[in-house]
């Protein structure tokens, strides 16, 4: 069994957590400029086995889609022409980047830290992968 693999995907950076090969616990890796995400899962997937990725899907309150949805849809495209025996997955990731903030607040990290938006970006991934893990084994 290899890893699942999530992306919080944005415009200028994306957040990245894995799970472990068992696929039981979450764990933020790192935070990567969109433009070097393809290099850097390139490089990740040739030292790790990944099964799945799971990317989120940006809607509101309402349930419109962001704006950044053309950007992971063009993503998606390249990321399966490049990868194409890795299942994708879309994940909604409503309240994901309140939840982290909400979740680096509680940890007792100064605000310089709280404000940092990479850790943001990399524990949204989190969430969202975990958030996935749970609903997988309902």
């Amino acid at each position: 069994m290899g890893q699942i693999l999530a992306i919080d995907y944005g415009k200028a950076r994306c957040g990245i957590a894995a799970t472990d090969d068992m696929q039981i616990i979450a764990s933020g890796l790192d935070t990567i400029e969109t433009n070097h995400l393809l290099t850097f899962l390139n490089k990740y997937f040739n030292e790790n086995k990944v099964d799945e990725v799971v990317i989120g899907l940006p809607v509101d309150l309402k349930g419109n889609v962001s704006e950044v949805e053309t950007d992971i849809l063009k993503f998606i495209e390249e990321f399966k022409k490049e990868f194409p025996t890795i299942s994708v997955h879309r994940f909604d990731e409503r309240f994901t980047s309140k939840m982290a903030s909400f979740f680096i607040s509680q940890s007792g990290k100064n605000k310089k830290k709280r404000q940092e938006k990479g850790l943001i970006d990399k524990i949204s991934a989190t969430i969202i992968l975990q958030n996935f893990l749970e609903q997988k084994t309902r």
